[in-house]
């Protein structure tokens, strides 16, 4: 059986949690962020994956305006209230949109030039991984372009949640978007090339390359709907459908 070619890498843009940050070639998402903020031309990221092809992200792609954004993170950022933190920014574009329109938002990644790249742009960005943040009040999480992933692996997800609780106001809200993946193991035929009942199938490994960087591997969750609503219902939250298309979905998950 033929398998299909997969297409993640677009949805895999937010930046790896598992980044050494005192590397200087390990960092392909930051430094592609640099160059094409400097030069402008358009190059290519690859996305290796353990079970897939190989999947390219255009540099351009990074810098895409509000306009040539996917309908699923228009209506991300139109959900978006009050204080603001925006996970894994990558080159700002969301959180520069959110700003532009007057919200008190702050960003945060891994990558040490991603962060250059948004303090240049008058953002209020840090480099900080996620779970080592440790207080905070804010109104609204943003996970975009699959953010969420971060989890690594679906064990991990309600334990994602449960430490974004703790930095979520009262009326706190997570808002993320993530794929229902089980597609892109079917064949022509329309059997599976993979036992799914072995293990997750949204479980996945990857390595990014740039130039001469090259990221180690890490692993990174993309969790349908209802795994997603179970793990946040056992987390805290309740979990609504707010938008889908195709396989992919956007999600707003409310404290109770």
């Amino acid at each position: 059986m033929r398998r299909k070619k997969t297409n993640l890498a677009l949805a895999n843009l937010k930046t790896i949690t598992n980044i050494k940050m005192n590397s200087l070639l390990n960092d392909p998402m930051g430094q592609a962020i640099l160059d094409f903020a400097t030069t402008k031309k358009n190059q290519d990221i690859t996305v290796v994956s353990d079970i897939c092809d190989d999947d390219i992200i255009p540099s351009a792609y990074l810098f895409r305006s509000f306009e040539e954004m996917p309908s699923l993170e228009k209506i991300a950022l139109a959900n978006c209230k009050g204080k603001i933190l925006d996970v894994g920014a990558g080159a700002g574009i969301h959180a520069k949109f959110l700003k532009e329109k007057g919200f008190d938002v702050s960003c945060i990644d891994t990558s040490p030039r991603a962060i250059q790249h948004a303090k240049s742009i008058g953002l209020d960005a840090r480099q900080q991984n996620f779970f080592d943040l440790s207080e905070g009040e804010y109104d609204t999480l943003l996970f975009l372009m699959n953010g969420i992933g971060i989890s690594r692996n679906l064990a991990n997800l309600e334990q994602t949640l449960i430490h974004a609780k703790s930095l979520l106001s009262e009326n706190g809200r997570i808002i993320c978007d993530s794929s229902d993946i089980k597609s892109l193991f079917e064949d022509d035929e329309g059997g599976t090339w993979i036992d799914l009942t072995s293990a997750y199938y949204g479980n996945f490994k990857f390595q990014m390359k740039y130039g001469e960087h090259t990221s180690d591997w890490f692993e990174w969750l993309y969790v349908d709907f209802e795994n997603l609503k179970s793990a946040a219902e056992k987390a805290g939250y309740e979990a609504h459908l707010l938008a889908q298309d195709n396989d992919d979905y956007l999600a707003e998950l409310r404290l109770k």
